[in-house]
């Protein structure tokens, strides 16, 4: 069974910086992306970061580009999201999520930061966790 799980969400300071993790286990397939998203009160859920599987590119919505970085330690099956130079308009529930039906998986993580949407396609989520940037 695949299982995320999300940690590191918090109260921050704008300007500040967090690290969100993301815990996977369960994967048996051969490629896939995990995305991060958010979602703030009233609005869509967006994705904002991905890394593929395949050959660990990384990709970046235009709203986090220069700010946020994502980065995975295979050996410990997790993804990280880092976020620095946080600004109150950041404040949101972050999920990740995998998506294993577009391969390869740098395809998919394309769509994931650029196509509105992609949401709906992805095929495993976590519980999330609340970051709240304060102004």
């Amino acid at each position: 069974e695949v299982q995320l799980v999300e940690s590191g969400g918090g109260l921050v300071q704008a300007g500040g910086s967090l690290r969100l993790s993301c815990a996977a286990s369960g994967f048996t397939f051969d490629d896939y992306a995990i995305g991060w998203f958010r979602q703030a009160p009233g609005k869509e859920r967006e994705g904002v970061s991905c890394i593929a599987r395949s050959d660990c590119s990384t990709y970046y919505a235009y709203s986090v580009e220069g700010r946020f970085t994502i980065s995975s330690d295979n050996a410990k099956n997790t993804v990280y999201l880092q976020m620095n130079s946080l600004k109150p308009e950041d404040t949101a529930v972050y999920y990740c999520a995998a998506l294993t039906e577009i391969i390869p998986s740098r395809y998919g993580c394309y769509q994931v930061t650029q196509n509105r949407g992609m949401a709906s396609r992805m095929n495993y989520w976590g519980k999330g966790t609340l970051v709240t940037v304060s102004s």
